[in-house]
């Protein structure tokens, strides 16, 4: 069982859905219904219990920005467009994450994973070094 979050209303940014629409790919986020169709289809979200598309919009609407900003979560989404083919209401998922990883990015919030890539590719050219043996 979950174990239930409480919210701190002083923690909420009632414009971050605004910001949110008003990036590329991220015009559909009010469309949602919370089905949870696109979580129950999600390869990434049978992996890993914090992937939850239907959980980071709700959190996104009611306007956690912070948490959703700074969490790893919205970088998990693998893009495969399996939500968005299900999605009765043309959320277009992939698109939205792709919305909040830019903000996020704006915001100084960047995951490590992708810092590190920027920094080997900026030193190397590349995301590995190639060796003797590889060339």
């Amino acid at each position: 069982m979950q174990k239930k979050e409480i919210i701190n209303m002083d923690e909420l940014d009632p414009r971050f859905k605004y910001q949110i629409t008003a990036q590329p790919g991220g015009e559909h986020i009010m469309k949602c219904v919370q089905c949870a169709t696109c979580s129950s289809g999600c390869p990434v979200a049978f992996v890993s219990e914090k992937f939850n598309p239907r959980r980071i919009i709700r959190m996104a609407i009611l306007g956690l920005k912070d948490k959703v900003l700074k969490e790893d979560f919205v970088w998990y989404c693998a893009a495969c467009y399996t939500c968005s083919e299900r999605c009765p209401q043309d959320v277009r998922i992939p698109d939205l994450m792709s919305a909040i990883r830019n903000i996020a990015v704006k915001e100084g919030c960047i995951h490590p994973a992708y810092k590190e890539q920027g920094r080997l590719i900026g030193e190397m050219g590349r995301l590995y070094e190639v060796t003797d043996f590889e060339n």
